[in-house]
């Protein structure tokens, strides 16, 4: 609003000042009358000219009281101009002052009726609780008049019992009573699982040791069965083995008994036929190649000696493993 009216004035100047520069422009456009020089006589002529000099003069003071009157004009109008300014701009101070107080009035009253409504809002919630208090209030008269016999009660038990001073001290101490009871229950409730936890950890220990027991017995009469069976077969491999020595030493007899016999023969049959030994006494084998060679030659005598006879003839002799270097001879008198 303050800017309208500053553009307004400034308008209105503007236009002031264009019909003032009309008007200048309209008066310097007038001109003399134009008189013909030539005709006049020279007075007439220097009256004309003084005429116009004064006209110039007159036109000029007229011009110059117009332009300090416009000077005058244009100060008067700068001056109004600044009032202008500085009522406009008090005008503005103004009318922000007032659109502040305005809006601080607004402020004030949306408060103000927020404050009312909060005020209302709270004035029906009192009312609320004033009317469930009022309700509380009847409930708990009713119920102090359905309790007054326990209070008439705990009158005549604090007069009976005489050591207590009012009947909230009596309360209280019968409360702690209960409060102390009712700790001892959880505390003995507490115990009775951990008790009952303590069972049950020694049950399932008892089932894990039981079953391991069980599985420790088994293993043993594993072992049992497995070191029986190990003893069954010790037995028998000693039997075997005292079998093998039986066996053993019966051979080893029976092969010195043969390994004598076989010495007696080589030893009897190298006597009597003369037959070079060149053979060492525990080379058994040797000994009976020997024997056997002197038998095949005793066989052959034999039956060059009787051939006609069947029953004299050398019986079938194995070959001889080894062979002598000579022939035995047989001694005349043996033949």
């Amino acid at each position: 609003m303050a800017l309208d009216l500053e553009e307004y004035l400034r308008t209105a100047f503007r236009d002031k000042l264009q019909l003032q520069h009309d008007e200048l422009h309209e008066t310097h456009g007038r001109t003399v009358p134009a008189w013909d020089a030539t005709t006049l006589p020279p007075s007439t002529r220097l009256l004309l000219k003084r005429r116009e000099v004064a006209e110039a003069e007159r036109v000029l003071q007229s011009r110059r009281e117009r332009m300090e009157r416009l000077v005058q004009r244009w100060q008067q109008l700068g001056q109004r101009e600044e009032q202008l300014r500085d009522v406009t701009l008090k005008f503005n101070t103004f009318l922000k002052a007032s659109s502040a107080r305005q809006e601080r009035a607004l402020q004030r009253a949306a408060k103000e009726r927020a404050r009312a409504a909060g005020q209302g809002a709270k004035a029906a919630h009192l009312h609320q609780e004033l009317e469930g208090l009022l309700r509380r209030r009847e409930r708990l008269a009713q119920r102090l008049q359905r309790l007054r016999g326990f209070g008439d009660y705990l009158q005549g038990v604090l007069a009976r019992m005489g050591q207590f001073q009012d009947v909230p001290a009596m309360l209280a101490h019968f409360g702690a009573l209960a409060g102390a009871r009712a700790a001892l229950a959880q505390q003995a409730e507490a115990g009775q699982e951990r008790l009952a936890q303590d069972w049950a950890r020694l049950r399932r220990y008892q089932e894990e040791t039981s079953s391991e027991l069980l599985r420790t017995t088994d293993e043993l009469a594993q072992l049992r069965a497995q070191l029986e069976a190990a003893h069954h077969d010790v037995l028998q491999g000693e039997s075997r083995w005292a079998h093998v020595q039986g066996t053993a030493a019966q051979k080893t007899l029976l092969l010195g008994q043969v390994k004598l016999a076989v010495l007696n023969l080589f030893q009897l049959a190298t006597t009597r036929l003369e037959v070079p030994t060149d053979v060492a006494l525990e080379d058994t084998e040797a000994q009976l190649d020997v024997v056997l060679l002197c038998m095949q030659d005793l066989a052959a005598i034999c039956a060059d000696l009787h051939p006609r006879e069947p029953r004299l003839r050398p019986p079938h002799l194995p070959a001889a493993t080894s062979t002598l270097p000579m022939r035995a001879r047989v001694p005349p008198s043996q033949e």
